[in-house]
C-alpha cells in the first residue's frame, strides 16, 4: 500500500482572521521513486507563527503562498527514504517542510539535527524563535548593562525569550502582555522587573509610571497604539526595533503609521526592521549562547504543543487570540 501524504493547502487569501476554509485539505499517494536529490520525510513538528499569516496573504520578504501550493511552515521531521547524498533513513531534519505529513523535499535549505537534539527545542529557543531574539535583540537593539528594555508580545515565544536575554544582559525589563496569567509568568518565573497588562492597564501611562527616563530599547512584536505609546516614552537615543506586528495582521486593512514618530527626531532615536533569514550565516553563534545560558540555568523555554494536522488552522489562530504561552508548536506524527 502506498504511503499517504496529507497536507493543507491555502485555498483563499486569509480576510480578518484566519478560517478552517482559507484551506482545504487533501490526501494524496507519495512518489514510490524519488528523483536524485530528494527525501521522503515524516513530519513530526510544526512551528506555528505569526508570520504565517502574512505569508498567506501577501508577498513580503518571502513570496506570498500561492493559491492551491501547500501552506509553508517550518517544522521538522525524520527521514523515511533518502536519494541524496549525506541523508539517511532515521536523520531529523528542520526547515519549511510545510502543513504536510509525509512531503517530498530536496535538501536544500534543510538542517540535519545532532544526534540528542530535543526536537521541541530545536523548533523553539535553539530554532528560528531563539535566534530571533537573540540577534533582534543584541545586534538591532543593542542594549547596555542598566539599560530599560521594554518588550510587547511579552509572553509570545520570542518575546519571553528577548525579555530573558536582556536580564543576562545586565537591563532592567518591563513586558507588556495580556492577562494576569500571562503577567504573573513573566514576573514570577522569567525573572522581569515590571509586567503591564494591556487588557487591563492603560500602557501609555504604565509606562511614563515605571519607565520614568525613558525607553532605551523598545522590542516590539504587535505595532499599532502599543508601538505608539513606546515611541512617546523613548529615552535620548532609544532604539525600538520592530520585529512584527501582529496586532495588525488580522485588520484586513493597512495600518496607520506610528502617531509618535516625532520622538525619534526629537530624542535622537532610531527605528529598525530586521529579518531574522539576514542572519543565518551567524546561526551557530546565537545557538552556543542560547545552549550555554539554558544549561545554567538563566533562560527558560516553554513550549506549548497541539496534536494533530487537522488541528493546523485552528493552532495558528491560537496565536492572535492569545491564547498561547511561550513557542506554539503543532505535533503531527508521535
Amino acid at each position: 500500500m502506498s504511503m499517504i501524504n496529507r497536507s493543507w493547502r491555502l485555498a483563499a487569501r486569509p480576510q480578518g482572521m484566519v478560517k478552517d476554509s482559507d484551506f482545504s485539505w487533501h490526501e494524496e499517494a507519495v512518489p514510490e521513486t524519488l528523483l536524485p536529490g530528494q527525501i521522503l520525510v515524516e513530519t513530526l513538528y510544526l512551528s506555528v507563527d505569526p508570520t504565517q499569516r502574512m505569508w498567506a496573504e501577501a508577498d513580503s520578504y518571502l513570496p506570498a503562498v500561492r493559491i492551491g501550493e501547500v501552506m509553508r511552515s517550518l517544522g521538522l521531521g525524520r527521514v523515511v527514504r533518502s536519494n541524496a547524498p549525506g541523508f539517511e533513513p532515521g536523520d531529523l531534519v528542520s526547515g519549511l517542510v510545510g502543513w504536510q505529513s509525509h512531503p517530498v523535499l530536496t535538501t536544500e535549505g534543510l538542517n540535519k539535527l545532532p544526534p540528542g537534539t530535543p526536537p521541541e527545542t530545536a523548533l523553539s529557543l535553539f530554532g528560528l524563535t531563539g535566534l530571533t531574539a537573540y540577534f533582534g535583540l543584541l545586534d538591532v537593539g543593542r542594549p547596555k548593562a542598566g539599560e530599560t528594555v521594554v518588550v510587547s508580545g511579552a509572553a509570545g515565544a520570542t518575546g519571553n525569550a528577548v525579555g530573558q536575554i536582556a536580564k543576562i544582559k545586565g537591563c532592567r525589563v518591563v513586558g507588556i502582555a495580556g492577562g494576569p496569567e500571562k503577567c504573573a509568568w513573566l514576573k514570577n518565573e522569567l525573572g522581569f522587573d515590571e509586567v503591564i497588562d494591556y487588557r487591563s492597564e492603560n500602557v501609555g501611562e504604565r509606562l511614563r509610571e515605571l519607565c520614568p527616563k525613558g525607553i532605551d530599547v523598545y522590542f516590539d512584536n504587535v505595532g499599532g497604539d502599543i508601538l505608539d505609546a513606546a515611541l512617546a516614552n523613548l529615552a535620548m537615543r532609544g532604539r525600538v526595533v520592530l520585529c512584527g506586528a501582529i496586532g495588525d495582521y488580522n485588520k484586513g486593512e493597512q495600518p496607520q503609521g506610528p502617531r509618535n514618530y516625532l520622538s525619534l527626531l526629537v530624542k535622537r532615536g532610531r527605528m529598525e526592521g530586521f529579518i531574522i533569514l539576514d542572519y543565518m550565516p551567524r546561526a551557530m553563534e546565537a545557538i552556543s549562547a542560547l545552549a550555554q545560558w539554558a544549561a545554567e540555568g538563566k533562560i527558560k523555554d516553554r513550549v506549548e504543543v497541539a496534536t494533530g494536522l487537522e488541528n493546523a488552522p485552528a493552532t495558528l489562530r491560537r496565536l492572535f487570540t492569545g491564547a498561547n504561552r511561550g513557542k506554539q508548536l503543532l505535533k503531527v506524527v508521535s
